[in-house]
């Protein structure tokens, strides 16, 4: 052997071995560095891997997984389930109120089944249809919150597109039939999912957790309630072999996140006359008195919506009268009605308000102009008549619950029809 190619043999050996120990020791140190950070996870051991557990244990909430063509990947994160009690519109009888969870990663469709843009997605299916199409594909049907977090997308927004309604970005609220996947190209949530708003409602995985027995629950759809349907929180309960024209399926797939909606619902008579509540006459009193310039309309929005003269001598406006009102279940509002005393020319009306943890939050003031205010039911829970009079004598107005907000109709007056007066 030529000495000289043996000593050019043995160096290169010699580099390569090098070489070698530094790319073991930095990938035992980085591994080490991972875990003194506490950057490594735990696998539910009731499922098979997912693809981010191959990821790297430093690996970034962006993490990076093997594409599912069709599909997005809806990376781990927190969502806040349903709508804060200081939020509308809200149904508080079928949503949570903004409790915070974590959900780990999994897949979702892009567009309703068959997951094709400018298809028209699958509808008139049961549940257990919805399931078997998508296991023929080597997914799952989605949980109910795993939708409501694909919708909501990283910054838990109301809708799809944000926090503000807008009907055109995903034809919400519109008398049509179901367009076709991708029609309305803006209709993308936070994370990329197409048509989570103004397209079908699709069958999820998970039972209709709301005092009831039998019911899945559906996500998703469209209707003429744009502002309330179109929010990612919005859901309904329907039996399991339900068919529809409006109802269809969007598939999941990765280990299914396992938390389940449940919510009691409690109800109560939808008005309850409080006789002698002086504790709550004193309390709301002194609420009435603290607003400035108070007017008759909303006062959880804008002074826009004010359309009345301001109350005279605030401070002398006593409550006189109060009621509890259940509009629907889990939801209690107070009302306390009375009058100013400055003289003979005394200004009335109630107040609307939320018990929000024993301190009422104001939502309405409804001005009943020289009459102490009393009020009627009508034939649904979710809407009052409130009575007063002026100087052209009595008057009711309607006063309706809509969903957090609360409505204000226009003075109706009585008017005579044979012997009798009616009001128009």
């Amino acid at each position: 052997m030529n000495p000289a190619i043996d000593a050019v043999a043995d160096a290169i050996r010699r580099a390569l071995e090098g070489a070698r120990r530094f790319v073991v020791h930095a990938a035992a140190a980085l591994v080490a560095l991972g875990a003194a950070l506490g950057l490594g996870g735990c696998r539910d051991k009731a499922g098979p891997p997912s693809a981010a557990d191959s990821a790297p244990p430093w690996a970034s909430s962006a993490e990076v997984v093997t594409p599912r063509p069709g599909m997005v990947w809806i990376p781990k994160g927190s969502l806040v389930v349903g709508t804060p009690t200081d939020r509308t519109p809200r149904v508080p009888d079928a949503e949570m109120a903004g409790e915070q969870i974590v959900l780990g990663g999994y897949y979702i469709d892009l567009f309703p089944f068959p997951n094709e843009v400018g298809a028209i997605p699958k509808t008139n299916v049961t549940r257990d249809e919805a399931k078997a199409l998508c296991e023929a594909d080597g997914k799952r049907l989605c949980s109910e919150l795993e939708v409501e977090r694909a919708c909501k997308g990283p910054s838990n927004a109301a809708y799809p597109w944000g926090d503000e309604y807008r009907a055109a970005a995903c034809g919400t609220a519109e008398r049509r039939g179901i367009a076709p996947n991708g029609y309305n190209a803006s209709c993308k949530s936070g994370f990329g999912v197409a048509d989570m708003a103004g397209s079908v409602w699709v069958w999820t995985s998970s039972d209709w957790g709301r005092g009831t027995e039998g019911l899945t629950t559906q996500r998703g759809g469209n209707g003429l309630s744009g502002e309330l349907g179109a929010r990612c929180a919005n859901g309904r309960g329907q039996k399991p072999e339900t068919r529809a024209l409006d109802v269809g399926v969007r598939c999941c797939a990765g280990p299914e996140n396992p938390f389940q909606v449940t919510l009691a619902v409690t109800r109560g008579d939808s008005l309850h006359y409080r006789r002698g509540d002086e504790q709550l006459s004193t309390t709301l009193t002194a609420l009435i008195r603290s607003i400035p310039g108070i007017e008759e309309g909303l006062l959880d929005t804008a002074p826009s919506g004010a359309k009345g003269a301001g109350l005279p001598h605030p401070e002398t406006f006593e409550v006189e009268r109060s009621w509890t009102w259940h509009p629907v279940g889990n939801e209690e509002l107070v009302v306390g009605g009375g009058c100013t005393r400055p003289g003979d020319d005394k200004t009335c009306g109630v107040l609307v308000a939320r018990l929000e943890q024993t301190k009422p939050r104001p939502l309405a003031w409804v001005a009943t102009d020289h009459w102490q205010p009393t009020i009627g039911e009508t034939d649904t829970g979710r809407v009052l008549f409130v009575y007063g009079g002026d100087d052209h004598g009595a008057f009711r107005k309607r006063v309706s619950y809509e969903w957090g907000h609360i409505g204000i109709g226009e003075k109706e007056r009585k008017k005579k029809r044979g012997k009798k007066y009616y009001f128009d």
